[in-house]
């Protein structure tokens, strides 16, 4: 099973690994050499080295299973391409390290067309480990002899192994690999895979795959993943819209800009980290146009390591500026607008690969209930909303907030911006009441967060 010709000569088999080419492999995680080996089970592994393993004790190493839909096609169901991703980021700031990318591994080792007939399970209610169970399939059929075998061919003497699983480790222990130590390699949990990851958790034996529980959230050292999915609350899918999160931080006044619109920062890093958790837990991120052109906002996920999830701008001109940072190909952006924009920008933005619905105006501009429609029709399942205050009080107004979650830091700045505007409430009894609390405290600032009930609607 040849990959191509030898790269420096031909080896010699390494009990049940014989190396078929070498090459330079620039990526976007800085230079690999790439090494592909033929295994006595039939299987081709590629080795990605990060400067010299020969002879060394505790080489960081990645063992990879291969995850078609994960690595390559960017699946929200699991974490696997996001931890392969960490982890050539990790080696490629040593020293010295490899990843070795076992294929043969798909689904657990159950193979790519098993693995999907096994997502079928999990969506009739199976978790990740039952889905196999139901069709006969063992929970876990991988075999690390082939990644042992390569490890030694690199003579990699012994590793500090990036994983989450206990089982990997007593795998490649199994094969012979000396495991000097393991480093976890959680990732902020999205909706989609939360249950996924609490799964291998509970009855797999993982090491806390979902990284930090919400507690005290100061900045950490390196940037470690959070879970906030708690804040989320029970995510419950309304029949024509996204679940939407509504999410804001003010000052203990009230107050998410001053009276000359500055907002940065009014909260602090910890309540922040926070907000990039939820991004990486929603399929897309919303705010207005006037967001965008007074603070010019990324929308990414940056302070924890998770999935950037699709941007998404209501601009009923599109004004928005040619040069925003949401404009920039690090996530999809979708911008919904309306027949009062004008058609040349449109195209211009399209020509971007920047995405443009001509949607019903209402009384503030984008009607919201038709903005919401066409994003549920486009897949969007969660929805975090992060403002301004026009955005705030219109899907407030509208009764489509199913959470709110409100970050307060201990500021008072006096005269400036609100982040609810009028609501037409004349008596209390008309408010829109708030439960199923909770509250987290940080090292400044505490997050509340709420299920939102609408006026006459009791809370359930």
């Amino acid at each position: 099973m040849l990959l191509g010709m030898p790269y420096g000569g031909t080896t010699e088999p390494v009990q049940g690994a014989r190396e078929l080419a070498r090459v330079p492999l620039p990526t976007r995680f800085g230079l690999f050499e790439s090494r592909a080996f033929e295994c006595s089970s039939g299987y081709v592994y590629l080795a990605l080295v990060r400067g010299n393993v020969r002879g060394r004790d505790e080489v960081l190493t990645r063992v990879h299973s291969e995850c078609l839909t994960g690595d390559t096609l960017g699946s929200l169901r699991c974490d696997c391409g996001l931890q392969l991703h960490l982890a050539l980021r990790a080696i490629a700031s040593a020293s010295s390290g490899v990843l070795v990318y076992a294929t043969g591994h798909e689904g657990r080792g159950i193979g790519l067309i098993d693995k999907l007939r096994s997502y079928l399970e999990q969506d009739r209610g199976a978790d990740t480990l039952d889905a196999n169970v139901r069709l006969g399939l063992p929970v876990d059929g991988r075999d690390y002899t082939d990644a042992a075998a390569v490890l030694q061919a690199l003579d990699v003497r012994s590793v500090q192994l990036l994983t989450n699983n206990p089982g990997k480790v007593e795998g490649l222990r199994s094969a012979g690999v000396v495991v000097a130590s393991v480093q976890a390699l959680a990732t902020a949990p999205h909706t989609r895979n939360v249950g996924y990851l609490r799964t291998k958790q509970q009855r797999l034996g993982h090491l806390q795959p979902t990284g930090e529980i919400m507690t005290d959230t100061g900045p950490p050292v390196v940037p470690a993943a959070l879970d906030a999915t708690e804040l989320m609350g029970r995510v419950s899918l309304p029949e024509d819209r996204p679940y939407v999160v509504l999410k804001y931080a003010q000052t203990i006044d009230g107050r998410i800009a001053t009276s000359t619109g500055d907002s940065k920062w009014i909260s602090g890093e910890g309540e922040r980290r926070i907000s990039h958790a939820l991004r990486a837990a929603c399929d897309a991120v919303l705010v207005g146009v006037g967001t965008v052109i007074q603070d010019d906002p990324q929308l990414t996920v940056r302070m924890v390591p998770g999935v950037t999830p699709a941007r998404v701008v209501l601009d009923s001109t599109l004004r928005l500026p040619a040069k925003a940072r949401m404009l920039e190909p690090d996530a999809p952006t979708l911008i919904l607008t309306t027949e009062r924009s004008d058609p040349r920008r449109r195209e211009l933005l399209r020509r971007q690969h920047v995405g443009v619905r001509i949607l019903p105006a209402g009384p503030d501009g984008v009607d919201l209930h038709a903005a919401l429609a066409t994003l549920r029709q486009a897949g969007v399942q969660t929805l975090l909303a992060e403002g301004g205050a026009k955005v705030i009080t219109s899907m407030l107004a509208g009764g489509v907030v199913d959470r709110l979650i409100v970050g307060v830091a201990p500021t008072i700045i006096g005269r400036g911006m609100e982040a609810v505007g009028s609501l037409g409430t004349t008596t209390v009894k008309e408010g829109i009441t708030l439960h199923n609390r909770a509250m987290h405290v940080l090292a400044d600032d505490v997050v509340f967060s709420w299920d939102v009930a609408q006026p006459g609607c009791a809370p359930g």
